[in-house]
């Protein structure tokens, strides 16, 4: 295993892999303007490999890009797929090399990303991270349904969630983190309990409330494009995912698990480099993020709503005959259906909204290029 670290080890890693490449090359595009990947990724196909990109359908502000990427690769021989937009986002970045070298990154191919940001990639030939890769990739180009067979490759909305609260139960001393911004409330609560269980917490990047029981600072000279867990220094996750319910439940995130030691210390120094530097956070750090009118937000939001909410009458006819056959014919309570129905409908939608909106504001502040 190797471990790429940003800015330092730039592109140049990731374009001798390409260029090595004798049969194929897939690669999982969400934001790229980096020439040399595009050159090197055209040079690939002119000398027989066959090379497929499967590019997002759309990203904060770039969408015309990718369509322009699209056309560029096409016309070189590229194949290329885009992905669905059954979700709200297609995050995840990564590359395989002839099946044989799965290239993981955390920071996508952009210069801000490998020159002006703390981020980090792992290049592995662990069999099974690979097959799962590769599964993934298949699925996605193809539209399929993807489903995972191993806890060590975490897939936002798939089996992310319960992996990395699994991982982050298993800390008995430590746990080192670098997250742009830690909201998911179950999340929280996890490693507020294991700092109460005696394990040191140490955050870098942002917590959605203050905690007592964690240490938090931020980067001082650099922009933070990373999610990064160490578990007692023995254990390391890398991903695109950060710890926010809507990266863990409502987009496509990729990630994956690992016991490399000289990785894992490489990430330790850098860590410790980075929190010696690093401002430390106090307070909520939730309030500095820009509160746009909510009325304004509102009426916006419902008005797109409306013209895109399937019928709901079907759907809660189809329920209640489910719900009334397994009660064997006993009387419901209609006013508490509704009611009911009305807490929870309010109560998704505001969830959902609120962590899209903060997703948009901080995009804005931290725009990537």
């Amino acid at each position: 295993m190797k471990l790429l670290v940003q800015p330092g080890d730039g592109v140049r890693p990731l374009v001798k892999a390409i260029e090595k490449a004798k049969k194929s090359i897939q690669v999982v595009i969400f934001r790229f303007d980096r020439l040399e990947i595009e050159k090197a990724l055209e040079d690939a196909v002119k000398r027989g490999v066959s090379v497929d990109a499967l590019i997002a359908f759309t990203n904060r502000g770039g969408e015309k890009n990718l369509r322009k990427l699209e056309m560029r690769f096409l016309e070189c021989g590229v194949t290329v797929a885009r992905t669905a937009d059954d979700l709200v986002r297609y995050h995840g970045k990564m590359m395989i090399i002839d099946g044989k070298e799965l290239h993981l990154l955390a920071f996508n191919f952009t210069q801000i990303d490998t020159e002006r940001s703390r981020s980090f990639a792992f290049i592995t030939h662990d069999k099974e991270l690979i097959k799962e890769a590769e599964d993934l990739f298949d699925c996605d180009c193809k539209r399929r349904p993807y489903k995972p067979s191993s806890s060590r490759f975490l897939v936002s909305p798939l089996n992310a969630r319960e992996e990395l609260a699994n991982f982050i139960e298993g800390a008995k001393k430590e746990l080192l983190i670098y997250d742009v911004k830690i909201s998911d409330r179950e999340m929280i609560k996890l490693l507020e309990e294991r700092a109460r269980d005696g394990v040191e917490v140490r955050v870098i990047g942002k917590m959605a409330r203050h905690s007592s029981q964690m240490s938090v600072r931020q980067l001082k000279d650099l922009r933070l494009h990373t999610r990064i867990i160490v578990r007692d220094r023995k254990e390391a996750f890398i991903g695109s995912q950060s710890l926010r319910e809507l990266e863990l439940d409502s987009r496509r995130e990729i990630g994956a698990m690992f016991r490399d030691a000289e990785a894992i210390a490489k990430i330790i120094d850098v860590f410790e480099a980075d929190w010696k530097s690093g401002v430390v956070a106090t307070g909520d750090e939730a309030d500095d993020v820009v509160k746009p009118p909510a009325a304004k937000v509102a009426k916006k939001v419902a008005k797109a709503v409306t013209k895109i909410l399937p019928p709901v009458a079907p759907v809660v006819e189809e329920v209640v005959k489910d719900v009334l056959k397994a009660g064997n014919g006993i009387p419901i309570d209609h006013e508490d259906i509704e009611e009911t129905v009305k807490d929870a409908v309010k109560q998704a939608v505001k969830q959902v909204v609120r962590e899209t909106v903060e997703d948009v504001v901080e995009q804005q502040r931290e725009p990537e290029a």
